[in-house]
């Protein structure tokens, strides 16, 4: 797994050794390994730009099934466009290429709902939407999704991938992306019973919790081959919200708390995409169906943040 280190990463590799075993599953990322609970299982440091090093990395590990997370995301790709378009597209290239040469069974990859533009249905966004998007994580997106289908197309490479909403997690901060202040929100609630949130009151944006997205990338892998008729993204659905409203949801767990809204570059990101779509696809092709709406998501990241946030403390006392 590349990006291992990274918001879904360090969720996923252990999920995954949980599922197949520790050893079964090696860890890649051009940071080094922070996790202090890591299990010890295999780490390898990995640039996916450099192609030499990822076929090295494939080759010693035997590795059969590829999930390559590592990437630019959106707001930190308006900041570097050229370094976003590198790593997201010649990093999702050497990918590709290595796991033809090296008789790879399978690849995943994540889309994102950066795939859609201001002239995409803003309700309920289908499958088929325009996809003609205004950032340049967009674009390596759009362009990552017609890639990983030409290599179905052309080579027969079992590619697939899915369109992450925005994803929120009670593990690791996210790293420059639009929808971040879903979980910075938690974060500073529960440390300082307020926020100043960089998007509108009113702004509704598709989101879903991270145990659903790491139950939905393993079931779309391990869904017959036959039932994954798609080899470009997947539209993937949970739940939409304002952020406004999750933070009236907070307020049930922390009273008093208080959100300011001071909107920066990132409200003209959110404004190009829909404030709902639609997964129709995934739910008939491969099963999918998520379990976590905005209340259940809700109590769950309060009762795993104060037990962090406790124990971190005691471990400051120390």
């Amino acid at each position: 797994m590349t990006g291992s280190e990274g918001q879904i990463g360090s969720e996923l590799v252990p999920y995954l050794r949980t599922l197949y075993g520790r050893n079964e599953v090696v860890a890649a990322d051009v940071r080094e390994s922070r996790d202090p609970d890591s299990d010890g299982g295999p780490f390898e440091h990995v640039d996916v730009t450099d192609a030499a090093t990822l076929a090295r990395v494939v080759k010693d590990h035997d590795i059969g099934v590829i999930y390559h997370l590592a990437g630019l995301l959106s707001a930190t790709g308006e900041v570097n466009p050229q370094l976003a378009w590198r790593v997201n597209l010649d990093g999702l290239k050497n990918v590709l290429g290595v796991a033809l040469d090296r008789g790879v069974s399978k690849v995943f990859w994540p889309s994102s709902i950066a795939v859609f533009g201001p002239d995409a249905p803003k309700t309920n966004a289908p499958q088929a939407s325009p996809l003609n998007p205004t950032t340049m994580y967009g674009v390596t997106k759009v362009t990552g999704e017609l890639l990983c289908n030409y290599h179905f197309l052309k080579y027969g490479l079992d590619v697939r991938s899915i369109r992450y909403p925005g994803l929120i997690s009670s593990k690791v901060l996210p790293g420059g992306g639009t929808t971040d202040y879903a979980v910075e929100i938690f974060y500073a609630a529960l440390k300082k019973s307020a926020y100043t949130c960089f998007l509108r009151e009113d702004t509704v944006l598709p989101m879903m919790y991270m145990p659903d997205a790491l139950r939905a990338s393993v079931e779309l892998m391990q869904a017959n081959r036959e039932r994954v008729p798609r080899h470009m993204g997947y539209n993937l659905a949970a739940v939409s919200f304002s952020a406004g409203e999750i933070a009236s949801e907070i307020r049930k767990y922390v009273p008093g708390f208080k959100v300011s809204y001071v909107p920066d570059h990132r409200q003209d990101i959110a404004d190009s995409w829909p404030r709902s779509i639609s997964d129709s696809e995934a739910r008939q092709d491969w099963g999918w169906s998520q379990e976590y709406d905005l209340a259940g998501m809700t109590s769950d990241m309060i009762s795993k943040l104060e037990q962090r946030l406790k124990a971190e403390l005691q471990q400051k006392d120390v």
